[in-house]
């Protein structure tokens, strides 16, 4: 029986407690509410939940299920791209079309099975069992630079710095149209789409602070190059903001125009650079990850 506790976060702010429940955990929604029908959900104060209680931020839910055998994370020998890496941390250039860590519909060949075959069954004890090591996310076809405790003195450490904003991270995205303004500042609420939860959108009233600087790099005739630095770290966060202003990222699945024919899967964005603090010898550090072929060829193409 695994027994565990989830905060939750301004993102999922009134959502269901089965589709939070399913979120973390990477079961899936009818495993959830089979547990949560077993009385297996709990409140800060022990009362137990039900299925449609509609969770808040901060509250912190208890939630205990079995895990079966075939769900084990195992270690995977994938290829990785490794920027840097010492006893304490791994700094990776995460491919396009990885996922992070394993859940609903994405078992495995994930970065976590790759990181447990190359750092050791270690990793296991650091951060959270379902996701050792992981401090923050990128999107599956985000591709770009990330950071990975191997500590588990690193990994609080490393997670503060990314709640925190200590940690500077810059994307490189091309978006549709010409930006007004070489440079600026988006300040728009987000939150999770009530239509549908896979999306985010914006909520002037109800959603939670949202700010995207932005800097053109380089003008095309009908698109713009871009690099973008997060004030806040929002889910979708750049590509939700582009797209409202009337620029979506080029290709974006999720938030862009249907007949994008660009050759790549996924949104044009990537994980340009990282400014971080190292979480033990406080070295200031930065990283950077070089702009895949694929994306090289979105700019060839409409230069």
């Amino acid at each position: 029986m695994i027994d565990k506790d989830y905060v939750v976060g301004a993102d999922d702010e009134k959502v269901r407690l089965d589709c939070f429940l399913t979120e973390q955990t990477g079961l899936t929604r009818s495993e959830v509410q089979k547990y949560i029908k077993a009385g297996k959900a709990l409140s800060d104060s022990g009362k137990v939940l039900h299925a449609n209680y509609h969770v808040s931020e901060g509250e912190r839910i208890y939630f205990s299920w079995e895990l079966k055998k075939e769900d084990s994370l195992l270690p995977q020998e994938l290829s990785l791209d490794i920027l840097y890496e010492d006893d304490d941390m791994i700094v990776i250039n995460k491919a396009r079309g990885m996922v992070v860590h394993p859940g609903t519909g994405n078992p495995d060949g994930t970065l976590v099975n790759a990181l447990l075959f190359h750092c050791g069954d270690a990793l296991r004890a650091v951060g959270d069992p379902e996701r050792p090591g992981i401090v923050h996310r990128l999107d599956k076809d985000t591709s770009g630079v990330m950071v990975v405790a191997k500590s588990q003195r690193a990994f609080p450490v490393l997670q503060k710095e990314i709640a925190d904003h200590v940690a500077q991270r810059r994307y490189l995205a091309l978006v549709h149209g010409q930006m007004e303004g070489n440079q600026g500042v988006i300040r728009l609420p987000l939150g999770r789409s009530l239509k549908n939860r896979m999306k985010r959108e914006v909520q002037p009233d109800a959603g939670k602070p949202a700010v995207t600087h932005f800097r053109v790099l380089e003008y095309f005739p009908k698109y713009s190059w871009l690099e973008c630095q997060l004030e806040t770290g929002r889910t979708h966060q750049i590509r939700v903001h582009m797209a409202y202003i009337g620029h979506p990222v080029v290709n974006d699945p999720l938030y862009g125009r249907k007949k994008d024919d660009f050759p790549l899967e996924g949104q044009a964005l990537h994980s340009h650079t990282l400014d971080l603090v190292h979480p033990i010898t406080h070295q200031e550090m930065h990283f950077e990850a070089p702009l895949p072929k694929e994306m090289i060829a979105c700019l060839e193409l409409v230069r």
